[in-house]
């Protein structure tokens, strides 16, 4: 890894944490200082690859290292960047990191549900996993 890469990615996450979404502040609200499950979670934590021999990286909204664990938290822009996301999200599973998504409104108008799916996905530790919809 370069120091020129790790610096632009701590740059970049900590522009990120500064300008969090509405919804990231919710979730963020329920993880933080361990609240969530007993479970350290970091927010817009870099997460570094190697793609096609080049060093990328990713800020992951919500990164758990215990559990291998990246929560993502998408808006709007998400719609039209879904293949972006789905190759994002098979880079970062080549580190065995399991990735779960939702979408802004899911967490503003669902919480409860989606704690509850983080806290099933978590609990049951199977690779193979995926979380449940939510309504």
């Amino acid at each position: 890894m370069t120091n020129e890469i790790v610096r632009i990615a701590r740059e970049t996450s900590r522009l990120l944490r500064k300008n969090m979404t509405k919804a990231e502040r919710i979730l963020w609200n329920e993880l933080r200082n361990r609240k969530f499950l007993g479970k350290r979670f970091l927010r817009q934590h870099p997460l570094f690859c190697e793609d096609e021999g080049r060093q990328k990286f990713f800020v992951a909204d919500f990164y758990c290292h215990e559990d291998h664990l990246v929560i993502e938290v998408d808006g709007k822009s998400h719609e039209h960047q879904k293949e972006y996301d789905e190759a994002r999200t098979l880079l970062i599973s080549t580190k065995k990191i399991e990735v779960i998504r939702f979408k802004n409104e899911q967490i503003q108008q669902y919480l409860p549900e989606v704690l509850e799916i983080m806290r099933k996905f978590i609990s049951t530790a199977s690779v193979n996993s995926s979380p449940g919809p939510l309504p």
